[in-house]
């Protein structure tokens, strides 16, 4: 995220990281996962939606491994339906149970291969959203890409992602379906709302709180720096309540003001002064069985072996950077509310501490 030449592809793998949330402890898995969705970040959802559906992180953590004709698990087929394409809705619960049908004997090996356990696989026939046949999972995957209702619920989930929580219903109608037609080319997609007009419209300026891995990416872009204990950046990404692979559950992480509360929002306009060496941390990890999965020995460890990260920042590049530059301009989204004579009544007019000072308000948290 900090150091990628492809920045959309990485805020778009993290997109959909949080769209199609697993969370498993087998780093293989994560790994393979992750690469299934960087590869087709910008590229066909349908490509997409088969591939993490086919992942072992996605079988494992929803349960299909244990799907199996005469004793279907309706989790899989659920959450595919409910979470990653159509939403709640478009479809019934007959559906649920017919589509866990056809995706029994969906899984893998021990080596994360994906495997049709044809033994397993329900091959009666299945009635699956208005239509009948003998279904296989691939069939099930195609029927619901053949509905308007999931290009329409993903359009309206990356418009909330990029563009504003408060949806335009035309905007909308529009963009889905050219992404429909487009046989869900998401570059396009993405494309189609970069080059729009309304997508600058100063209502969408500065309008969504950052979540707590793009305020800390933000700034490490802003600030090279060289981080001598990155371990310890899970401190502040499990502090800030945004762990990496480990989603709080299968919906993936709720966003807007969610982020927001008394004891984060003071550790987040804080981190540019302990990051600079201005201020200690003053904070520790809470134990949390839900995101710690019950590592309660990692988490201990953890908490144990905690230091700053010791970061050395570059301030000589900073100012080079910002030399004879508008620095709130370049730092803030929408500036209408931010009072600069009361930023620089903290700072010594430097360029170092006008920078900590920007980056530490509350304008700065928006994006």
């Amino acid at each position: 995220m900090v150091t990628s030449n492809e920045q959309l592809r990485e805020k778009m793998a993290f997109f959909w990281h949080g769209h199609f949330a697993s969370r498993v402890q087998n780093p293989k898995f994560n790994r393979q996962i992750l690469n299934v969705i960087r590869k087709n970040a910008l590229g066909n959802f349908r490509e997409l939606l088969f591939e993490v559906s086919k992942a072992p992180a996605m079988l494992s953590f929803l349960n299909n491994q244990q799907n199996k004709k005469d004793h279907p698990n309706e989790n899989f087929a659920r959450e595919v339906m409910e979470l990653f394409t159509m939403g709640r809705g478009n479809y019934t619960e007959k559906d649920i149970r017919e589509g866990a049908r056809s995706f029994t004997g969906w899984g893998y090996d021990k080596e994360g291969n994906f495997m049709e356990r044809k033994k397993l696989h329900d091959e009666g026939s299945k009635i699956f959203l208005g239509k009948t046949g003998n279904f296989t999972g691939n069939d099930v995957l195609n029927i619901i890409l053949e509905q308007k209702a999931t290009s329409r619920f993903i359009t309206t989930k990356i418009y909330k992602f990029f563009v504003n929580e408060n949806i335009n219903e035309a905007i909308i109608d529009q963009l889905s379906d050219n992404f429909y037609q487009s046989g869900y080319d998401i570059k396009k997609l993405m494309k189609d709302i970069f080059s729009s007009s309304w997508f600058y419209d100063k209502k969408n300026i500065g309008n969504r709180i950052k979540s707590p891995i793009e305020l800390m990416a933000g700034m490490m872009r802003t600030l090279p720096m060289n981080i001598q204990n990155p371990e310890n950046l899970i401190v502040y990404q499990k502090l800030l309540g945004q762990m990496l692979l480990y989603p709080p559950n299968v919906a993936g992480w709720p966003n807007g003001k969610s982020w927001i509360d008394s004891s984060t929002l003071m550790l987040r306009l804080q981190i540019p002064q302990i990051w600079s060496g201005l201020r200690p941390l003053e904070y520790s990890p809470r134990p949390d069985d839900d995101i710690d999965m019950g590592m309660k020995s990692r988490e201990n460890a953890l908490n144990k072996a905690f230091k700053n990260p010791n970061i050395i920042i570059d301030w000589e590049r900073v100012e080079k950077k910002f030399a004879e530059k508008n620095i709130e301009e370049y730092l803030i989204q929408n500036t209408e509310s931010l009072d600069m004579n009361s930023v620089k009544s903290f700072s010594d007019n430097s360029v170092k501490m006008n920078v900590i000072n920007l980056i530490s308000t509350p304008e700065y948290q928006l994006m």
